[in-house]
């Protein structure tokens, strides 16, 4: 049975349950329940009573689907869908009843020849990597290093809200700054997400896109979320039905694994970033390798081939949680990705647009700031964390006598504007900046 149809069976009694209560009783995570609910609501197939943590659903008993006799301009949302979309939409909107079950198939992946397929057309993936492509030749990672503070924001929000996180940007960037969750799950969600994007801004350019990278990921995405911490960046092992065949727990890890790594093998072999991004967004969602966070996993790794080529980060501000669904179930029902081009262009030419101005706005990068990059890095936290002074820190690096004059002055600035809403780029928490701070920026 599909969740929206177990949530369905959830709500046949007369009480009306909150979304905690039907995730507790079906045993699935509370961001995936609240995921098909506004679809469902969306559908006209329950009612909501009531706003914010009172909110309870209840089930619609005698009422015509009315979205589905809808002109196709009144059911579109302000994102400029195409004619393929909308039908595609319309179809999505159908009761559940005269809609086909379905189960995962690896031709999607199989068939898939890298360089020789594309989702994308080729010629609006190549317009979409020269407009987001930074200028010059820099390391992997630059560009996602330069926008670094408005992108943790950025994603871990959006991202988050597509998983039903009621935190606005505003409270977002307080929580960034704060770092104090006082037990509250959509804290700890959003804080997860940044430690995973500071992991990733970290992880990539040093070993690109693999299975271990992707892992790490859903580890720190899932962080005390799961109840079960094995379960953390490891390969589910519940039943699963794959192109009509079920697989039984001892099965599953096997088959799910030789998936995920194709997966991952192909996009490494696509030559466009853009593609690459795409395709790992669609197919890592779609496969749901991991016990839950799966699309939380896709939206971060998305960004793993755009780092590597420098292109503008993927953000996914401003999509809604409703339009979002819509674009995967088009995927994992019908195996149409209209909408999901769609909201990928939308969205992507958004964050083009929003962190090349800003980027345009920092100038040209630094060659002597990036050549020192790593070793600044280790510097810092030596200063930060360890209490050790700028000369014994600058003296016991391996730097000939010209680079330490030339590193000096460099570690001096950057100690002088290290601060709270800064220091991630270093690795370093925000308490052990404060605590530094307070005591006077010993150096």
């Amino acid at each position: 049975m599909t969740v929206p149809n177990k949530i369905l069976s959830a709500l046949e009694g007369e009480q009306a349950l909150s979304s905690r209560e039907i995730a507790e009783l079906l045993g699935l995570s509370w961001s995936t329940v609240k995921r098909h609910l506004d679809v469902l609501m969306e559908a006209g197939k329950i009612q909501r009573e009531r706003e914010g943590r009172t909110a309870r659903y209840r089930l619609i008993r005698a009422s015509a689907p009315r979205l589905q006799s809808m002109p196709a301009q009144a059911i579109a949302s302000d994102l400029p869908w195409s004619s393929e979309s909308i039908n595609l939409r319309k179809s999505l909107l159908l009761p559940l009843a005269m809609r086909e079950v379905v189960t995962y198939q690896r031709d999607l992946v199989d068939s898939y020849q890298p360089n020789q397929t594309t989702w994308l057309s080729p010629d609006l993936a190549e317009t979409l990597e020269v407009e987001g492509r930074m200028k010059g030749q820099q390391p992997a990672g630059t560009y996602a290093r330069k926008v670094l503070e408005p992108l943790l924001i950025d994603l871990s929000w959006s991202s988050s809200r597509l998983e039903g996180n009621r935190y606005s940007l505003l409270d977002t960037e307080r929580l960034f700054k704060s770092g104090i969750t006082d037990g509250d799950l959509d804290a700890v969600m959003l804080l997860n997400h940044k430690a995973a994007i500071e992991f990733m801004i970290d992880a990539v350019p040093e070993y690109g896109l693999n299975s271990a990278v992707i892992r790490n990921l859903h580890a720190l995405l899932m962080q005390d979320l799961l109840a079960d911490s094995t379960a953390l960046g490891s390969i589910r092992q519940t039943v699963v039905n794959i192109s009509g065949t079920t697989y039984f727990p001892t099965q599953v890890p096997t088959l799910l694994e030789e998936m995920f790594e194709q997966i991952l093998d192909k996009a490494r072999q696509i030559k466009s970033p853009i593609e690459a991004a795409f395709f790992l967004w669609v197919n890592l969602a779609y496969l749901q390798p991991f016990e839950d966070g799966n699309k939380r996993t896709s939206r971060l790794a998305a960004n793993i081939p755009l780092m590597l080529y420098n292109c503008s980060p993927l953000s996914f501000l401003d999509v809604t949680p409703h339009d979002y669904a819509l674009a995967m179930m088009g995927v994992y029902e019908q195996r149409d990705m209209a909408m999901a081009v769609d909201l990928f262009v939308w969205v992507y030419r958004r964050s083009i647009k929003k962190y090349g101005v800003m980027l345009e706005a920092m100038g040209v990068p630094d060659p002597v700031r990036l050549h020192f990059r790593e070793v600044l890095n280790e510097a810092i936290n030596a200063v930060v964390r360890d209490r050790q002074a700028v000369g014994e820190v600058v003296a016991g690096l391996l730097l000939s006598e010209h680079e330490k004059l030339q590193f000096e002055p460099l570690l001096q600035a950057e100690l002088d504007s290290l601060a709270l809403h800064n220091c991630a780029r270093y690795r370093l928490g925000m308490r052990q900046v404060q605590a530094w701070i307070e005591a006077g920026r010993p150096r």
